[in-house]
């Protein structure tokens, strides 16, 4: 451990926050930990102010305006993966509120010098299951046939018959043993039936998409203390739903489909069908969510906000990094305000911060 990485996060925490204890006595509280243990703890509000600051360095997220909102579960003292498990399903039930999604991250306990912390291997609390047919083809998410394999070598009982849309169990290990499986209920599981406000047809696909995307995998990082399960949710953008995993040829692939039902010509690239295909995708999932009561954001006025947010850290004397491929959506791009402007490029070493998994 090293203790400039805790300073450098204490000076942040305590420009920007005002604690009851004097720095020099926090500073020195934490030295004594770190030559004693190897690590130190972090109070609430510094863990609080942590997992905030990280959601406000996320250089690929567009919604980080809410930032200082984010409700923070600490569950540092929960170790064991069926107790992890069990909080996953307390998270979901907590942000979701019942279409009300909450921005919410729950933080579980961190890796110390005499071990490793609980690991979630799913990449999403919520995932569908990809299944490999005996044709080669794969039903349900093609993007997870890898990971739904594993959860079956583990002892997980795939649905008979396998559907498009079956929810995956949490894969948790506690540091690095080895993993088991937890199915999530299904009263965790918020999923709204998609149709469109135009055609009647798109009912008849059966297609849904649950209402939480709670990342997973991606370890928090405060001050030198890394906490590798603090699965953490904003809400849904429309166009990840409607333009990526339902259309991405490797996930749900259902342009062709909808082209179809559409009468479209698809004879050629020149006729655009994809490009129109994609926009009624789109409005079927903001249509959906919006009858159901779901919360999902919009590109155009989540492009805006992202500007406001902008905006006000550069009023704050602050960097707002910002991945351009992320930010952008991936429909009508160049409508929004987000598209006309570069940005801070990210820095790797930027904390409080979400690594890659």
């Amino acid at each position: 451990m090293d203790l400039a990485e805790a300073q450098e996060f204490l000076d942040q925490f305590y420009a920007e926050t005002s604690p009851t204890t004097r720095f020099d006595h926090r500073l020195w509280q934490i030295r004594h930990e770190i030559e004693t243990t190897g690590s130190y703890t972090h109070t609430a509000d510094e863990l609080t102010f942590g997992a905030r600051v990280a959601w406000r360095n996320s250089a690929r997220c567009i919604g980080r305006l809410y930032w200082n909102s984010l409700r923070v579960r600490d569950r540092r003292d929960v170790t064991k993966p069926a107790d992890v498990a069990a909080q996953c399903v307390e998270h979901l039930h907590e942000a979701t509120r019942g279409g009300r999604i909450r921005s919410t991250i729950t933080v579980f306990a961190p890796d110390r010098p005499d071990g490793p912390g609980p690991r979630i291997h799913n990449d999403q609390l919520v995932r569908y299951a990809g299944h490999r047919l005996p044709s080669g083809e794969v039903r349900g998410d093609g993007r997870y046939a890898d990971f739904t394999d594993r959860a079956v070598a583990l002892g997980w009982q795939r649905p008979e018959p396998p559907g498009r849309f079956d929810v995956l169990p949490l894969v948790i290990s506690d540091g690095d043993a080895e993993p088991e499986i937890f199915d999530l209920p299904a009263d965790a599981v918020l999923e709204v039936p998609l149709s469109h406000p135009d055609h009647e047809w798109l009912a008849d696909l059966r297609l849904r998409w649950h209402a939480v995307p709670a990342i997973s995998n991606m370890p928090l990082d405060i001050g030198g203390v890394t906490y590798p399960a603090a699965p953490f949710n904003g809400w849904y953008l429309g166009t990840e739903i409607g333009a990526r995993n339902l259309v991405d040829s490797d996930r749900y692939n259902l342009l062709p489909v909808i082209a179809e039902r559409l009468g479209l010509d698809t004879s050629s690239e020149r006729t655009l069908w994809r490009d129109r295909a994609l926009v009624e995708m789109v409005r079927a999932v903001q249509h959906s969510f919006d009858v159901a009561g779901v919360t999902m954001a919009d590109h155009h006025s989540e492009s805006r906000r992202f500007l406001t947010h902008l905006a006000r850290e550069e009023s704050a004397g602050r960097r707002c990094p910002a991945d351009w491929s992320w930010i952008v959506p991936p429909v009508s791009g160049g409508l929004t305000p987000v598209y006309h402007r570069y940005y801070d490029e990210p820095d790797p070493a930027t904390r409080p911060a979400f690594l890659q998994p």
